[in-house]
């Protein structure tokens, strides 16, 4: 059978394929991008250089020498700033540079600093004098610099804003086939039970109270559980209830239930009268469903300890067991539709549990601890 831990195990792949294709996209293009900045920069300096022995020539030129080639050379820079002093670094001439309006003093004197730093000069000397070239990347070197990093953010708000598509897709789609599937449950469930009530009026003719009491048992759970299904899809209904009660009794019906050598042991920091808002059904649904795993990780032997303490403005409830444990980088992926570790697992306890909590309860629920052989505690947060 096809699970759907293997689909989500295909949906982690392809998400971890999505991922590396696009981070070998980057890489490549941040490597040429880088290559052909490193190109320009070095061709931009034997220009310079070029500029330079141009300049000079044409400052030692005689009367009879023709100026005209060197000219082209020193006019054809229109896209280099430079900046020309004695060897005092006293300002001489510029060329393609934008200076301010006023303070040029102050500002020839800190773009000289800078390119100083960056070592962006060529000295060239004129018979016993010393005069500084100071150039800077041109308008076209600084933008390639630039785009890797554009290109970056670029890829980055394209990713996410497909991520965030993507998973709003994907939630509604699973909305929708929550919904579906509780509806249809809890449909299906009705025939039974009705079918079941004609029966237990029959047998109270009968007179056999043992077995009635044992299938009217029954038949209130399954009326819970269909009130449970009912409810998946649609706004439940809010309640102040006394939460201690509440656990109670979600613990005394998975203890009845289940193997002797498992002990559950609720430890109460809170007061029996204290009442919180929630739906009585789908929280113990979130108990019950916590347990059972608690219960399947330690094989039917071991101990679960249920700790409720209220801390400011809400209730911590920890539901901490003996089991086998979880890894760490699977804590967030065990609430996943569809995650499981069971051979004939749907993997929809704790993904319902989540959905439960979170959506209708506007809580929170999480792994807060876990070791390998040791246990694994879970920890629902909940407004008081």
């Amino acid at each position: 059978m096809f699970s759907f831990n293997k689909i989500y195990r295909l949906s982690q792949r392809l998400r971890l394929l999505f991922i590396g294709t696009a981070a070998l996209i980057v890489t490549a293009s941040l490597f040429f991008t880088n290559r052909l900045t490193r190109q320009l920069a070095t061709e931009e300096h034997k220009k310079m250089e070029i500029w330079a022995g141009a300049m000079r020539q044409v400052i030692l030129a005689g009367e009879n020498t023709d100026i005209n080639f060197l000219s082209e050379i020193i006019s054809g820079n229109t896209t280099i700033p430079v900046i020309m002093t004695d060897e005092n670094d006293n300002l001489i001439s510029s060329l393609n540079v934008n200076e301010p309006a006023s303070k040029t003093n102050d500002y020839y004197r800190r773009e000289i600093e800078r390119l100083k730093k960056k070592n962006s000069h060529i000295e060239v000397r004129i018979d016993n004098t010393l005069q500084h070239i100071y150039y800077d990347d041109s308008l076209l070197l600084k933008q390639l610099r630039y785009f890797p990093y554009i290109q970056l953010g670029v890829i980055f708000i394209f990713l996410l804003i497909a991520y965030l598509a993507f998973s709003g897709t994907k939630k509604a789609e699973q909305n929708q086939v929550w919904v579906g599937l509780s509806k249809e449950t809890a449909h299906q469930l009705g025939t039974p039970i009705s079918s079941l009530l004609a029966w237990l009026d029959l047998l109270r003719i009968r007179n056999d109270d043992k077995l009635l009491t044992e299938m009217e048992k029954d038949v209130n759970r399954l009326k819970i559980i269909a009130e449970r299904f009912s409810k998946i899809g649609s706004a439940p209904d809010l309640q102040l209830v006394k939460l201690n009660e509440t656990i109670t009794n979600a613990v005394q019906y998975i203890s009845h239930r289940s193997s002797q050598k498992v002990i559950i042991t609720c430890h109460f920091q809170t007061s029996d009268n204290d009442l919180i808002r929630m739906n009585v059904p789908l929280f113990e649904w979130v108990i019950e469903n916590l347990c059972k795993n608690a219960i399947d990780a330690m094989n039917g032997n071991g101990k679960i300890d249920i700790f409720v303490q209220k801390k400011s403005n809400e209730y911590i409830v920890d539901v901490k067991d003996t089991g086998k444990g979880i890894e760490k980088n699977k804590f967030k992926a065990v609430f996943s539709t569809g995650y499981t570790t069971k051979p004939r697992g749907w993997g929809l306890g704790l993904s319902l549990a989540k959905r439960i909590i979170e959506e209708y309860h506007k809580g929170k629920i999480f792994v807060k601890q876990s070791e390998i052989d040791k246990g694994t505690t879970f920890r629902i947060l909940m407004k008081a």
